[in-house]
């Protein structure tokens, strides 16, 4: 199929991206880098400034591809502004990469709003990263807070950014912390040996935790953590080097379970018109339930 770029110096990608918007990011940047897409009747790569009257042709067949199955998740509250969820355990957060076609928060956020923004905030057509302001990580369950629209996604990513969101979580960790509560205060950066993983190091980032234990079996403390930063992998990496990994972390040392005991459990934060408001997302049975199994 060809188009005619109604805009010129668009990116390439970022044109498939407007035509295309059920469609990863990077899906369509892998299309453009194997010769899948055309200008001119010659391939371009996906970063390809396009100029007016460019006729830009698809070689793929994308109605071929499977639509993205529509997702639900439990809602803890909402309004014209803000969607707040209780996301569960396995799910991402938005698609990127292989996992372009399934059903994340984003993809539920586009059910209920049919917006969708791009990562640095703007509008958009397309964006596989739609209201998302902030992240959990997939093994990670509880409260996220979701925009509908561009002012608010602004209003809230500001908050984030400036640190004046407060986040509490509670965590599963192994063996007993001591002393019961303290801050940790460890720089963290990425493992050069795990690219994909982080440490703690003397040229990382400053980063916070404070923690404290709610409760003690046997093996195990159910332990709360307020992170005053927000550095990928935080709280997986602290609790690692103090000695006491978060059960079903086998990425940093974690005993292997069922899932990963790390639940977001408080979000507290400021809705547009400056309305302070505070989000819980109820603690998982599983988590009071490890520790009951271990007092046996």
């Amino acid at each position: 199929m060809t188009f005619v770029p109604p805009a010129p110096r668009k990116r390439l990608d970022t044109y498939l991206a407007s035509l295309y918007p059920d469609i990863s990011r990077a899906f369509l940047q892998k299309l453009c880098n194997t010769e899948q897409v055309l200008v001119n009747d010659k391939p371009e790569k996906s970063g390809f400034k396009l100029k007016p009257d460019d006729k830009v042709k698809v070689l793929y067949d994308i109605s071929a591809i499977e639509k993205i199955d529509n997702i639900e998740l439990p809602i803890l509250y909402q309004d014209d502004n803000v969607i707040v969820i209780n996301k569960p355990a396995g799910v991402i957060s938005h698609a990127r990469g292989k996992y372009w076609n399934e059903p994340s928060v984003a993809s539920f956020i586009r059910q209920h709003t049919r917006l969708s923004f791009r990562r640095d905030g703007q509008a958009n057509q397309a964006g596989e990263r739609a209201g998302i302001v902030h992240r959990l990580d997939r093994a990670t369950s509880g409260v996220m807070i979701c925009a509908k629209n561009q002012e608010t996604f602004s209003h809230l990513q500001k908050q984030f950014a400036d640190r004046k969101v407060k986040k509490v979580y509670v965590a599963v960790v192994l063996g007993r912390l001591s002393p019961p509560e303290a801050i940790i205060d460890m720089p963290i950066e990425r493992n050069p040996k795990m690219p994909s993983t982080f440490r703690v190091g003397v040229n990382g980032k400053i980063s916070q935790t404070h923690y404290k234990v709610m409760e003690s079996s046997k093996n195990y403390d159910l332990v709360q953590l307020e992170p005053a930063t927000g550095r990928t992998h935080q709280l997986r990496v602290h609790m690692q080097h103090q000695g006491h990994p978060i059960i079903g972390d086998t990425f940093y040392e974690g005993e292997t379970s069922d899932r990963l005991y790390l639940h977001a459990f408080e979000l507290t934060i400021n809705l547009p018109g400056d309305i302070p408001r505070t989000f819980q997302a109820p603690l998982p049975n599983e988590f009071k339930q490890i520790l009951s199994d271990d007092h046996e």
